[in-house]
């Protein structure tokens, strides 16, 4: 008998308490989604120990205290009967309930909010890059003019780049790669380009002005195309064949009326196109091979390094001796500024092509192509004003041609970015 008036007197006290909470005007008026699930589970409240008599047999209600008792839906309880049944329709329930938050909790961000400082970030990097290749093109140069032997300027480069490349894996600010012989042979072929694509480079920065080396170089994408038809089959757009035109076109209009028109630095700079571009072409090779597990940044810093073994002994055997402290001397060159310059240049050399790669890692190739055809631009302005560089105004149009073709082939690859396969 005392079992049995124990549910009773439970569901009759449980009745009176909803009837309060229904008429008690003190009670704020509460969302239809904060609501508090029952289930009809018999031993988890012992105190109680009693089924609650609504929303039919052994079903979960929810108490709101606007509307009263009202049934959950049928889909966030388990038709099952007893302990675990009721255990997972709380687990349901609950979940349920508190999965979407209430309308007047909600808005977030703006969509356009979170990109904001990953621009700042892109715009930094950009800027940054500009400023390194500025003034080492500037330095370089100055360096040049003192003591013009590309093979040791070139060396010096690579050995003030292997410094920062070990001082990074020491630091373990990157990780470092543990590669095999065979992998190491692969990339041979690699640093020797990476070598001879730098040596021309100052060969024609030492002959002729910075700003028309940069407009030489802006035939790149020539380069690119035609290695690409080669070595990777692929096969170019017309259009994409057209924008290469105006480039061609530009720098034979720039190079007729070039003041510091020299042979020597322009077939320079056309070998420094071909080999940079060849080391492109391999590099796309190598980073699109999956048994060679090795990041850009990795692959740029062991193709330094390994350059760094290849162009020393190349230096002493060509220009070992005539670089001595006794040359220094009777060209009357101040030792101190030149190592001061020396070690700028070779500074901001590895720090430029460093942030180059952190940027092509965080943009498209297409992208960073029309970043750098700017980047050259800013750079021959900026040699022009800084070493007074007289320039006609048909060179200047012909400059002008030659950077709009590379901006036009930027646009036709990122209209058209996969090229035909041969």
């Amino acid at each position: 008998m005392q079992s049995m008036a124990a549910p009773c007197c439970s569901s009759s006290s449980s009745s009176r308490a909803w009837a309060v909470a229904r008429r008690s005007p003190s009670l704020p008026s509460l969302p239809s989604s904060r609501r508090v699930a029952f289930s009809s589970y018999p031993s988890s409240l012992p105190s109680q120990g009693c089924r609650w008599p609504i929303a039919g047999a052994g079903a979960p209600a929810a108490l709101s205290l606007r509307g009263g008792l009202q049934p959950l839906p049928a889909h966030l309880f388990s038709a099952g009967v007893g302990r675990a049944g009721a255990s997972a329709a709380r687990t349901r329930t609950a979940a349920a309930l508190t999965a979407a938050p209430p309308a007047e909790e909600g808005g977030g961000k703006p969509e356009g909010a979170a990109g904001i400082p990953r621009t700042l970030q892109l715009g930094a990097m950009i800027l940054v890059w500009y400023t390194l290749n500025i003034y080492f093109n500037i330095y370089n140069k100055l360096v040049l003019k003192a003591v013009p032997f590309p093979y040791t300027i070139t060396t010096f480069q690579f050995a003030s780049g292997s410094f920062f490349i070990t001082l990074m894996w020491l630091l373990n600010l990157h990780p470092k790669p543990r590669l095999s012989l065979r992998q190491y042979a692969k990339l041979l072929p690699l640093a020797l380009i990476h070598v001879l694509g730098n040596i021309f480079t100052n060969m024609s920065l030492g002959k002729v002005a910075v700003s028309f080396t940069h407009t030489v170089k802006a035939m790149e994408p020539f380069f690119s195309v035609l290695l690409s038809v080669l070595f990777l089959g692929e096969t170019p757009s017309l259009l994409v064949l057209g924008s290469l035109a105006p480039i061609v076109g530009g720098v034979v209009l720039a190079s007729m009326t070039e003041v510091s028109f020299n042979w020597i630095g322009f077939w320079s700079a056309m070998a420094s196109n071909l080999t940079n571009q060849s080391r492109n072409v391999f590099s796309k090779k190598l980073l699109a091979d999956k048994e060679d597990s090795l990041d850009d940044i990795n692959l740029f810093s062991i193709m330094t390094v390994m350059a760094f073994l290849l162009s020393a002994p190349l230096m002493l055997s060509i220009e070992g001796v005539k670089l001595s402290p006794s040359y220094l001397q009777s060209a009357g060159v101040n030792v101190k500024d030149l190592c001061v310059k020396a070690a700028l240049a070779g500074t901001c050399f590895h720090f430029y092509q460093q942030v180059s790669y952190s940027l092509l890692a965080r943009i498209s190739p297409v992208t960073h192509s029309v970043t750098n055809s700017l980047k050259r631009l800013v750079v021959i302005v900026a040699s022009v004003l800084f070493f007074r560089t007289p320039i006609s105004p048909i060179n200047a149009f012909g400059t002008g041609v030659a950077l709009a073709g590379v901006f036009l082939y930027s646009q036709l690859k990122k209209a058209n970015p996969k090229a035909k396969a041969a």
